[in-house]
């Protein structure tokens, strides 16, 4: 499960942010994951409320998971068609030629601290 793994390193980068501006406690984390990340988002939050009770500065704190829909982009017709629903052949033209351009992100959108 690297869903944990995920949520160490998410925690450090918070710990980090905490100390770099001074914050006792963050309330709320609001975390893009892509539709292709490859993360479970269940076991991510499970991951999640695990930790928490366990380092002090997030033990409050609520997380939310936005999911970004996966996008190609295909070089031969330079259109862009859903990831998940065509694969890797575009669906306007049959090329194979292809770019995963949204999808694939874990990002800190936002942080709501005191």
């Amino acid at each position: 499960m690297h869903e944990m793994g995920i949520v160490l390193h998410l925690a450090k980068t918070l710990d980090e942010t905490a100390e770099e501006h001074q914050l006792t406690a963050i309330g709320k984390v609001v975390l893009q994951v892509g539709e292709v990340s490859g993360i479970m988002t269940e076991l991510f939050t499970d991951a999640w409320d695990y930790f928490k009770l366990r380092h002090p500065i997030l033990k409050d704190s609520a997380l939310v998971l936005e999911i970004v829909p996966a996008v190609t982009w295909c070089d031969n017709c330079k259109q862009t068609y859903e990831t998940v629903k065509y694969g890797r052949t575009c669906p306007h033209c049959g090329s194979g030629e292809t770019w995963l351009i949204q999808g694939n992100e874990c990002t800190i959108k936002e942080i709501e601290a005191e």
